[in-house]
Parts: structure tokens; sequence; C-alpha cells
């Protein structure tokens, strides 16, 4: 069973407690005995579509993982207005939703809220439902790290002017309708990506979101 999709870039490494093929283009790592350099390599050849990170116990398959990278939380918002647009942001070349580090013992949808209000200058915000966490590995102070982030949907009647945060390389904050994001996926971050096919997928599904 295929848990979660932890992205390096744009590459995933995928989590699972089944056993599939090892192939030049999909190597099967089994956690038990990896470790980052191994991890990082797999992910990193231009031959992998994909790397598969085998433990038959997902508990076990998971704490494999944080040992090997530090854990850095985060937390983030989708944010919908009363016209069913999304709020998105334009950063390092890429299109993005607004999200950031956790304070100190902050409430995580405290600071999901924060970010959003910090990064797009929106206002008068509703935290809705809780959207699936997403997982990417990214490189910092020379040390590779997986950052966490826990995602919410929100709403808001805001009808203001938005106010990028260029000191965190924001150069745009914009509504944009399904239509126009779908359009956009291919110069979207892989997270942010599954996070909108999750939502605009949910009516068609049992899924659903969780309410808050």
């Amino acid at each position: 069973m295929q848990m979660y999709k932890v992205f390096l870039n744009q590459k995933p490494l995928i989590l699972t407690t089944s056993v599939v093929e090892n192939t030049n283009t999909t190597p099967l790592i089994h956690s038990k005995f990896s470790n980052s350099a191994i991890i990082i390599k797999a992910l990193k050849s231009k031959k992998t579509k994909c790397v598969y990170y085998y433990h038959s116990d997902s508990e076990k398959l998971m704490k494999h993982l944080k040992k090997h990278f530090p854990i850095i939380e985060a937390a983030g918002g989708m944010v919908k207005n009363n016209t069913e647009e999304f709020l998105l942001i334009y950063r390092n070349g890429k299109w993005d939703l607004p999200k950031g580090h956790l304070g100190k013992k902050e409430m995580i949808v405290d600071g999901a809220i924060r970010e959003v209000i910090e990064e797009t200058g929106v206002s008068d915000l509703i935290s809705k439902s809780i959207l699936p966490t997403t997982y990417h590995i990214y490189k910092k102070n020379g040390q590779y790290k997986l950052k966490k982030t826990y995602w919410f949907l929100m709403s808001t009647k805001y009808k203001g002017k938005l106010e990028p945060q260029l000191q965190e390389n924001i150069e745009k904050a914009v509504w944009k309708n399904q239509s126009q994001i779908n359009n956009l996926m291919n110069n979207m971050y892989s997270n942010i990506k599954v996070l909108f096919n999750f939502y605009f997928d949910k009516n068609s599904t049992d899924l659903g979101t969780k309410a808050l």
C-alpha cells in the first residue's frame, strides 16, 4: 500500500508497505538498510522516474525516514473567496500556496492563518477544513531536511488589495479560478498540484476533507 509521496524537487519518493519491482527507473529502497545519501542519490539520478521506500510496517517506515532527515514543521492555506477563486503566490519561478514555519508552541491552524496573512495581505480568514499533509525534502545550510506541511482549506470575504511579502521572495499574490489553476500546473510545485487535484476531485470520491 502506498502511503505518502515525499518530493525532492519534482521527483517523488513513494513510501510503501508493499514490495514492488525494483527497476533502474523505479528503484526500491528498503528503509531498514538505507541512509540519506542512498535516498538522495537515487532521487537525483537522471535514470529514475520515482523511488520506492519500503517497510512492511508503516510506523517503522516513517520512523526510518525521520531518522535520516530532520523534520521541519510548517503550515499553510488554500484560500477560497466568494467568487470561487483561490489565492496563489508566485515565488522562485513557481506557483505556490502561502505557507511558513510554525512558531514555538504555536497552534498549527493559528500558524497557517498567520502565514497566509503575512505572505499575501489577505484578512478575514476562516479555517473550514483540514487538507492532506504534504512532505518534501530540501537542502539548507548544507543539510537535507524533511519539511512536513499541514494544510487547511480557508474562506474569506476579503476584497482588498493583495500585498505579496517581498522579503520572502514572493513576487505576486493573485486570485485564480479552477480553470486558470489547471493551466498553471505545469509550473507548480508537485505538492501543490497534489493538493489542488485532491480538492478538485474530492466531490467525485468518498474522501472529502476533514472538518475542523
